[in-house]
């Protein structure tokens, strides 16, 4: 066992890598659930946008058309979700499971051709002077867009729902959709765009893994991230700022399993492997401890008429 092998800068670079997919898909389906969605798809949409990413990444050479294909193939498929909940208005429950089915499958199907080959490299952004800072300048300023872009999107969610009008709606429908439609608020609108945001989401964060953290294609590559994003957003009480620190969390402790078995811990493997989901689970249950509730719409059924 050599725990000196283990680089701290490294270690939390790589953190902040191993927590953007996560985050992306945990940040998109804390909107839609603030509508007063339950959409249990992520993970379909997450290995959606995996393939169309890669796919399109491979084809045209261009990481970045892959990102934007990517989060359009997830809106695509939070659209027929869309489609079944909010004008079929089919249960939420098995209209989200069936996409997660669905979306393996389809990413099974479309993947056939890509098995064994390397997508063209996403760059990393070359800050002047930031870049060359011992030990910040490796974990902070050393990433690519993306793992910037997820950041960004989370501050720019955390002060939309709070300070903008269009996050007071979207948390009136979340919360009582029949007073929200009372008041002239077009409900299925505002929920509809907020699936499309959700799925849009969910494919970048499945694209980040099969362009990035994972840069190849294997069929179920999401490996289960789409309900770790799910548990997310409810054990961070569907505040942003807690799914930001729940995403690192996970993101640590899987970069820290995996230097942990490269440093020879005497821990069977079988357990380091698991360490990431259940320490997150635990701490996000305490860190919900301070009893705040769903929003009182959510999962419920809309109906114009009413």
């Amino acid at each position: 066992m050599d725990l000196s092998s283990i680089n701290p800068a490294l270690l939390l670079a790589s953190l902040l890598v191993a927590a953007t997919p996560i985050l992306l898909a945990a940040i998109g389906e804390l909107v839609v659930e603030r509508s007063g969605v339950l959409n249990l798809g992520v993970e379909g949409m997450m290995i959606t946008g995996a393939i169309c990413g890669f796919a399109v990444a491979v084809e045209t050479g261009s990481p970045l058309l892959g990102f934007i294909l990517a989060a359009l193939g997830g809106a695509v498929l939070a659209l027929l979700f869309a489609l079944l909940t909010q004008f079929a208005l089919a249960n939420q429950v098995a209209s989200g499971l069936a996409l997660t089915l669905f979306g393996l499958g389809l990413s099974s199907l479309m993947g056939q051709g890509y098995v064994g080959i390397k997508p063209p490299p996403t760059p990393k952004l070359d800050i002047p002077v930031l870049s060359d800072l011992p030990f910040i300048g490796r974990v902070v300023f050393s990433h690519d867009l993306m793992v910037y872009f997820g950041l960004a999107l989370v501050a720019a969610v955390w002060a939309t729902l709070k300070y903008t009008r269009a996050g007071l709606v979207l948390r009136a429908v979340g919360e009582n959709h029949d007073a929200a439609h009372a008041l002239g608020y077009k409900v299925v609108r505002v929920r509809l765009m907020a699936i499309l945001f959700g799925g849009a989401c969910a494919g970048l964060g499945g694209a980040y893994i099969s362009l990035v953290r994972v840069p190849q294609w294997t069929e179920g590559m999401t490996a289960g991230a789409g309900w770790i994003a799910l548990a997310l957003v409810v054990f961070a009480s569907w505040k942003a700022g807690r799914v930001l620190l729940g995403a690192w969390l996970f993101g640590g402790v899987t970069v820290l399993q995996l230097n942990l078995q490269a440093a020879g811990v005497a821990i069977p493997v079988e357990y380091l492997s698991m360490s990431p989901y259940l320490i997150t689970i635990v701490v996000l249950v305490i860190m919900s401890a301070d009893k705040s509730r769903a929003p009182a719409s959510l999962g419920r059924v809309f109906h114009a008429s009413s």
